[in-house]
């Protein structure tokens, strides 16, 4: 294709708490090509008859969709059943809707990993899908593993190559390697030739007192090169969709990477990926535009600061669409 179809993907609006109806219009409004539905809170989420109405209104919208559930990793033997399960309805569901793959995660981050180490994790996690390997296959579709702030990208790699390629994929996100300490065009070289799914996520990555610090930013705001990551994934995932994904609202996270303790969750890093991490740490600088950070626990029930973070969300969707559009030259429906 000549150019890469965009889209956007949903969970970076959920300020606006909005339906599903009301995330697909907007989205055809901006003039993309595709819709991530991640993480609705549409009341329908679990009708089969919701479903179909999805896909019809998508269809006529022209949008390609893509959808799927959060976190599956058995805590333990005796959740396997429960995790079969929420990938069993995923698969339903996005089937439904007409989605052709089914997105899913490890653990939302290494703090909420259980007990062991990465390796025991992934083989449990094989096994997992492997136990769901036929439902994903008679649906065609397939799992696309979200690199989150879980796994190293080599791990995601390896979860997703000896669960089996022809039914597991990567959901390949440019935003959360930053969080496991690694530079993002380092992931989509690891990550690319698996992917299903591409989804832009801004970073800046600066050096603080006692570490290094991380924080989401716009699109074409932060320290990125998406101008080398666009080109690269055009070489190992010319296939997928790209979506946009400005998180933002929160504050920096800082990594004390010269404690001896913090390494402790970090057994299985490796000095060449770190290596580039710090490069970019070094390059770059904390965010200097005007940012509202109230999306943390505890504070986004509180007027006006709920409002204050609604609008945040659709401007920064908008600046970052406009630059995906403009700057990167992605997307095709609005060139006509």
């Amino acid at each position: 294709m000549d150019h890469f179809p965009i889209g956007l993907n949903t969970y970076c609006l959920r300020a606006m708490r909005w339906d599903d109806r009301k995330l697909l219009d907007y989205t055809a409004g901006l003039k993309l090509d595709a819709v991530f539905l991640q993480d609705s809170i549409d009341p329908g989420t679990n009708d089969p008859a919701h479903w179909r109405e999805v896909k019809e209104q998508a269809a006529s919208l022209g949008l390609h969709l893509e959808t799927g559930t959060g976190a599956s990793l058995p805590r333990t033997p005796d959740s396997l059943a429960a995790s079969q399960k929420i990938l069993r309805d995923a698969v339903r569901r996005a089937t439904a809707m007409g989605s052709p793959i089914v997105r899913t995660l490890v653990a939302s981050d290494r703090q909420h990993l259980p007990p062991g180490p990465p390796a025991q994790h992934i083989e449990t996690m094989v096994k997992l899908l492997r136990s769901v390997r036929s439902e994903a296959m008679d649906a065609g579709v397939k799992f696309a593993i979200e690199n989150h702030k879980d796994l190293l990208c080599w791990e995601t790699r390896q979860l997703i190559e000896t669960a089996g390629k022809e039914f597991v994929g990567s959901y390949l996100d440019t935003g959360n390697p930053v969080f496991v300490l690694e530079d993002p065009f380092y992931t989509v070289e690891t990550l690319g030739p698996v992917a299903v799914t591409l989804h832009l996520r801004d970073s800046v990555v600066y050096e603080t007192r006692g570490g290094v610090a991380v924080q989401w930013v716009p699109l074409g705001e932060g320290v990125v090169d998406f101008h080398a990551i666009v080109a690269r994934a055009r070489e190992l995932c010319p296939q997928v969709y790209i979506y946009i994904k400005p998180i933002t609202g929160r504050p920096p996270q800082i990594f004390p990477l010269w404690e001896t303790d913090f390494w402790k969750q970090f057994p299985d890093s490796r000095a060449a990926s770190l290596a580039r991490f710090l490069a970019l740490a070094k390059n770059g600088h904390p965010y200097e535009k005007e940012m509202v950070i109230e999306d943390v626990a505890g504070r986004s029930g509180i007027e006006p600061y709920a409002a204050a973070l609604a609008y945040q969300q659709r401007d920064h969707m908008e600046r970052s669409v406009a630059y995906a559009k403009k700057t990167l030259d992605l997307g095709v429906k609005w060139r006509a």
